[in-house]
C-alpha cells in the first residue's frame, strides 16, 4: 500500500470528544483526512461544529476537516478509521450500539490506557469484543502524548502497535504531521500495559508531591514503578524493548513528571489530604489510574507478580489506607536485590503493599 493511497481514506471517526480524542482528531484533519467527532452532548457537538471546544481544548481553534455530532452511528457511518477516546471503563457500555454493523475494512483504534474491571482485558481486547472485530484490525495508540502540548504543537513522539505491522502503518500514516512522529510496534500487549499502568504509578507520584516530598522520592517511585510494569509485562509475555521506549519509560516520565496529567494531580490531591470523592472534584477530567488500579492489580495477583506500588494505590484509592501509611508500609518492605526477576521477600505476596 502506498504513502498516497494511505493518505487518501475517506473519512475516519473518533468516538470521544474530550481532550485527547478532540485533539487526536485535529491530527487526523491536519494529515488530510476528513474526521467526525462523538460528542455525548448536543452543545458540546453544536461547539466543535462552530470550531472550537474550549472546555477540553481552550483557546484552540480547531482546523477545517473537524466536525462533530452527538449521533454515534451519524459519526462512524463511512468512516474507513474508527477511534476510540473514551473512558476505559464505560468503553464496551458506548460501543455496543455498533458491534456487527461495522464495514468489512474498517480499522480500530485504543487511544485508551486502562484494563477493564472484571475481565481484566486490555482496551484493544475490549475493542475487539465491542465491536465484532478481528484483532489484527485493532490498533494502539501510547506515548508521551500530553493533549494539550500536542494541541499547542509542541512536538512529540508516539507508538502505533498492531499485530499486523501493515496495520500500525497505515494508522501511523494517517496521523503523522510535522510536529507528532508516531513510530510502529507490533507488541500491543506491552505497549497496552506500559498505557495501563504509568496512570497507576503517576497517581502514587502525585500523592509523594502532594505530600511535600522532592525529587528523589519521585525518582524512586518512577523507577520502581517502571519496575512493576516490566514484571507484569515480561510475565504476561511482552517484549523487553517495549518497556525501555516511547510507550514505556517515555509516557511514563511524561505522565508523572507533568502537572497537566490528570491522573499526576488526582494523586497530588490525595496526597494533600483530599478524600477520594474530593479529589474527583478537583481534577480535571477522569483519572483512568484510580479507575484500572484494582483491575491492573487483581491481573497481578492471577500471575503471581509482586506490584506493591500499585497496591498501595489501590489500598488509599479504596479507602483502606491513607498515603501516610502506605509510604510508611513501602519503606519499611524488606530489602532485597534491585532488578525486575529480584526474587521477593520471604512472605512477600502480590497484593499487599506493605511486601
Amino acid at each position: 500500500m502506498s504513502e498516497r493511497t494511505v493518505r487518501e481514506a475517506r473519512r475516519a471517526a473518533v468516538v470521544g470528544a474530550g481532550a485527547w480524542g478532540t485533539t487526536f482528531a485535529c491530527l487526523l484533519a491536519e494529515a488530510g483526512t476528513p474526521t467526525t467527532l462523538w460528542a455525548r452532548r448536543d452543545h458540546v457537538a453544536a461547539e466543535i461544529n462552530a470550531g472550537s471546544n474550549e472546555r477540553y481544548v481552550p483557546g484552540r481553534r480547531l482546523p477545517e476537516g473537524v466536525s462533530a455530532t452527538s449521533d454515534l452511528g451519524r459519526a462512524v457511518e463511512g468512516a474507513d478509521l474508527i477511534v476510540v477516546a473514551v473512558p476505559s471503563q464505560s468503553a464496551r457500555e458506548v460501543l455496543s450500539p455498533l458491534q456487527g454493523g461495522l464495514g468489512p475494512d474498517v480499522l480500530a483504534v485504543s487511544l485508551m490506557k486502562g484494563v477493564e474491571l472484571g475481565t481484566g482485558l486490555r482496551m484493544s481486547q475490549v475493542l475487539t469484543e465491542a465491536l465484532d472485530l478481528p484483532a489484527e484490525r485493532v490498533a494502539v495508540i501510547s506515548g508521551p502524548n500530553l493533549a494539550d502540548e500536542i494541541a499547542a504543537r509542541q512536538p512529540t513522539a508516539t507508538v502505533v502497535a498492531a499485530t499486523d505491522e501493515a496495520v500500525a502503518a497505515r494508522v501511523a500514516a494517517l496521523c503523522a504531521t510535522s510536529t507528532f512522529r508516531p513510530y510502529t510496534n507490533t507488541d500491543v500487549l506491552g505497549v497496552e500495559l506500559c498505557g495501563a499502568i504509568k496512570n497507576v504509578i503517576a497517581l502514587a507520584v502525585g500523592a509523594a508531591v502532594g505530600c511535600g516530598f522532592g525529587d528523589n522520592s519521585k525518582a524512586t517511585i518512577i523507577t520502581r514503578g517502571l519496575v512493576e510494569i516490566t514484571r507484569l509485562g515480561m510475565a504476561l509475555g511482552a517484549s523487553p524493548e517495549t518497556f525501555s521506549g516511547l510507550a514505556g519509560l517515555g509516557d511514563l516520565v511524561a505522565t508523572c513528571s507533568s502537572p497537566l496529567s490528570r491522573n499526576q494531580a488526582f494523586g497530588r490531591h490525595l496526597g494533600q489530604g483530599m478524600s477520594v470523592m474530593e479529589a474527583s472534584r478537583a481534577s480535571r477530567g477522569v483519572a483512568e489510574g484510580a479507575k484500572s488500579a484494582r483491575a491492573v492489580l487483581d491481573l497481578a495477583a492471577a500471575h503471581n507478580v509482586e506490584m506493591p506500588i500499585t497496591a498501595g494505590v489501590v489500598a488509599v484509592v479504596e479507602g483502606r489506607a491513607t498515603v501516610t501509611e502506605i509510604n510508611d508500609a513501602l519503606l519499611a518492605r524488606p530489602r532485597k536485590a534491585e532488578g525486575v526477576n529480584a526474587a521477593p521477600a520471604e512472605g512477600a505476596g502480590g497484593t499487599d503493599p506493605a511486601n
